[in-house]
């Protein structure tokens, strides 16, 4: 399993659209083969910034994401609505608990 991080910035006057597409949308992506978590977080300073955490069981699974039509729905929608280029991280986790 693996955590994919990204880091997504908006345009202020996007960031309602924004957060009710991924509210329509949230459920069809954590029902995704492989998909065990998916979470979004806002950061307390800069509230136009967003990060969503994913856990996948396999990149595979994850590739079949971005390549299905769901993704590209998402992704059509919420391109146009950044301010800056998302950042994209794929990480292995490290620590399990606490």
């Amino acid at each position: 399993m693996f955590v994919r991080i990204v880091k997504m910035e908006f345009q202020e006057d996007k960031i309602n659209q924004f957060l009710s597409n991924f509210e329509k949308v949230k459920n069809n992506i954590r029902n995704r083969d492989g998909c065990r978590l998916l979470e979004m977080y806002r950061d307390k300073t800069n509230t136009n910034i967003f990060f969503t955490y994913s856990y996948w069981e396999t990149e595979q699974d994850l590739e079949n994401y971005r390549n299905s039509d769901l993704f590209k729905g998402v992704w059509a929608k919420t391109k146009p609505m950044f301010n800056a280029k998302p950042l994209a991280w794929s990480v292995d986790k490290l620590v399990f608990g606490l």
